[in-house]
């Protein structure tokens, strides 16, 4: 997929309506093969306990983005290698983590796009806890499932509606 989140703030710059998105930028690092991903959103909420994205990266991702609001912890790892392995295997565009991950040069194999906080070694415990499908508001901006997310080299982009990729001109 060919897009450029600079491209799109472009075009919607003048946009007032909160259709259109942006996320701070210098929040997140990159982790995954894929420096840029795009998708539908599906959400989750946990609080070091990864049980719901290990239940979801293990089924079918049809090309959908895991947005996980993990509280901001950087006590621990919401997503690690095999995790990101399935997510991959599944067919998830990617993850945008509002926490941490691990495994990085496991990470760095997966072929998709994983933002995360940071990263620190320690694994969660599962307990079975944390919701799906639910209505987040991460950095001023709410992000619902069924949301556009859009990640490349510039940004963060979120779209109430699929934005039309550009062709590339080379």
């Amino acid at each position: 997929m060919i897009f450029s989140t600079c491209d799109f703030c472009d075009a919607h710059k003048s946009d007032d309506t909160g259709a259109f998105r942006v996320l701070p930028g210098g929040l997140y690092a990159r982790y995954g093969a894929l420096p840029r991903f795009a998708g539908p959103v599906t959400t989750v909420r946990c609080l070091e306990d990864n049980s719901m994205v290990k239940s979801l990266v293990e089924s079918a991702g049809h090309g959908r983005v895991l947005v996980v609001d993990g509280a901001g912890s950087m006590r621990r790892a919401l997503l690690g290698g095999n995790l990101a392995a399935a997510a991959a295997k599944n067919g998830w565009a990617g993850l945008l983590i509002h926490g941490c991950v691990r495994d990085l040069a496991e990470l760095a194999a997966a072929q998709l796009g994983i933002l995360a906080l940071g990263h620190v070694p320690m694994p969660t415990e599962r307990r079975g806890q944390g919701a799906v499908d639910l209505v987040l508001q991460m950095h001023g901006q709410t992000i619902r499932p069924g949301d556009w997310l859009y990640a490349d080299e510039d940004g963060v982009v979120i779209s109430a509606q699929p934005l039309h990729e550009r062709q590339d001109a080379s």
